[in-house]
């Protein structure tokens, strides 16, 4: 139940930034930055879970935690443009990349766990997914910059150091998931979210 509360509570705080940001486009850290095609692409984010969760079956129970932790990186995302930190705040943008994608691949690790046998399996996986997420991601971002933004300001350097903090992020969360979920079940704490638990 907390799960549940948690993933509605994001999904919820999503929905609301999406509109303060359409509602007030003025807002320094709005202007400028695409908000119309955030809002048409980021609520995507909160139906890949459960679309996947549909289309595998439904064959185990659905995994809120995970549906939380993969919308999270989209709701900070939002949050730091409406309160303008990514202009105010320095390396703001490089702590949220980490941040973001541990939270991504976190929530990866977690959807993965019911369908995969071993545990280093899950962190490549996981890393894995991650490293290509933050490649698509990049390049939405030179996409809305081509179609005419200005206040991306994207540079090689800044490019690069995305790709690696974000893929850096995304190896920490899988590997600090895969040890939760190990050290919970040989705890003998029950099934982890999202499933049945994998093989060693």
């Amino acid at each position: 139940m907390t799960h549940r509360r948690a993933m509605w509570a994001v999904k919820g705080a999503l929905a609301a930034c999406l509109l303060a940001g359409l509602l007030f486009p003025g807002i320094p850290g709005v202007e400028g930055k695409g908000w119309p095609e955030r809002s048409v692409g980021y609520p995507v984010s909160a139906l890949i879970v459960p679309l996947v969760w549909h289309l595998r079956g439904r064959r185990v129970d659905y995994p809120h935690l995970a549906d939380a932790l993969f919308v999270t990186p989209f709701v900070l995302d939002l949050l730091g443009n409406l309160v303008n930190l990514f202009d105010t705040v320095d390396q703001f943008d490089d702590i949220l990349h980490f941040a973001n994608w541990s939270f991504l691949v976190a929530a990866f690790v977690l959807f993965l766990h019911p369908y995969v046998l071993a545990r280093w399996n899950l962190v490549l996986l996981g890393s894995g997914l991650g490293a290509i997420a933050i490649v698509a991601w990049e390049a939405v971002e030179w996409v809305i910059q081509e179609m005419g933004t200005t206040g991306l300001q994207l540079t090689y350097d800044d490019t690069i150091g995305d790709l690696v903090l974000s893929t850096s992020g995304g190896v920490l969360g899988a590997v600090l998931t895969v040890r939760a979920l190990t050290r919970r079940e040989a705890q003998g704490a029950g099934t982890p979210p999202g499933g049945t638990p994998g093989r060693t």
